[in-house]
């Protein structure tokens, strides 16, 4: 498996994308139980799929009511997404933290460079409350990569962050603030301070806490507070070992070993071509111990230089291709 995890990671081109994706859907078919039982209900000929396109995707919600695991490996964590009380989370088994560090920081390191050229400021009070968190994972450990002693989060402490972000910017350091949307609103509403040497990367998480908003218009509020052009987007998710970034225009970028596919609505086994708005599918390789194949919730639409924009979310959505099995 190592040398799979190590072609995951120099991905270059689409023909090596389609090999890796192809091997990865063989393995989990034939490792993980709830995915291959979800493909033979779909009556699908596992040896006639050449493409990644024609591989199924496994309903996001599989997260929340079963074990989604390619591997009998002792499980090192299990992330957990957020949620109000009642609800039910999402858990994401992981048997191998460090593919999930190869890929975070991978990713990092193409969009941003090297961590430890940066000071890194956290304002996710939802995500460390509720603990299990993938994103505090992953940003506790750009923080140690960076090994600087202005690194910190927090939480509600406002005062202290914008302290933090003046002394950070008469120092002209390079700052990565990175904050879930009705936090940052909180923060900027209350504070302005112009901002040069810091980039906000905002982390969604708007449902439930605030007056729901279009991004752009959570991006115009937060320019406005602090002077800088662009305000960037970091789109994950507890089912993904992997991130893409938007640094201007919501026009996310993926890295090398995540694709974005969009759907039909209105028939989920049916992909549609570019510049179509559909359901978003996404495969991860870097999930090479759950499941890589994701058919997510949210609606988006891919253009022709490989950035997609998230659009939304399906209202009252159902678990599209769920009712094939019993949960």
């Amino acid at each position: 498996m190592n040398n799979l995890i190590s072609e995951i990671f120099s991905i270059k081109t689409d023909t090596k994308f389609n090999e890796t994706a192809l091997k990865i859907f063989r393995f989990q078919y034939q490792n993980n139980e709830t995915y291959k039982q979800y493909v033979d209900k779909l009556k699908i000929n596992f040896s006639e799929i050449k493409h990644y396109s024609q591989i199924p995707f496994l309903p996001i919600d599989f997260f929340k009511t079963h074990k989604i695991l390619s591997s009998d490996k002792e499980i090192k964590t299990i992330f957990r997404s957020s949620g109000t009380s009642g609800i039910a989370r999402s858990k994401h088994y992981v048997t191998d933290l460090s593919v999930y560090e190869k890929s975070f920081t991978g990713t990092f390191k193409q969009f941003y460079g090297n961590p430890e050229n940066y000071i890194f400021s956290a304002l996710l009070p939802s995500y460390s409350e509720q603990g299990s968190s993938s994103l505090i994972y992953m940003v506790e450990k750009l923080m140690q990569i960076s090994d600087k002693p202005d690194n910190g989060f927090y939480l509600y402490n406002h005062e202290k962050l914008y302290r933090k972000l003046k002394e950070l910017e008469e120092k002209k350091q390079k700052n990565i603030l990175f904050g879930v949307s009705f936090a940052l609103l909180d923060f900027f509403e209350k504070y302005k301070i112009k901002l040069k040497n810091t980039i906000i990367i905002e982390t969604g998480g708007m449902k439930g806490r605030k007056k729901e908003m279009v991004r752009e218009e959570m991006h115009r509020i937060i320019q406005n507070a602090t002077g800088l052009k662009h305000i960037h987007s970091e789109y994950g998710m507890t089912e993904l070992l992997s991130q893409a970034y938007a640094k201007k225009q919501n026009r996310y970028l993926a890295p090398p070993w995540m694709k974005i596919l969009i759907r039909d609505t209105n028939d989920p086994f049916d992909l549609l071509p570019q510049g179509k708005s559909g359901g978003i599918n996404i495969i991860d390789l870097a999930n090479i111990y759950s499941c890589s194949f994701i058919e997510t919730k949210d609606l988006g639409k891919i253009h022709k230089n490989n950035t997609f924009e998230v659009l939304g979310r399906f209202d009252n959505s159902d678990i599209r291709g769920c009712n094939l099995m019993v949960i």
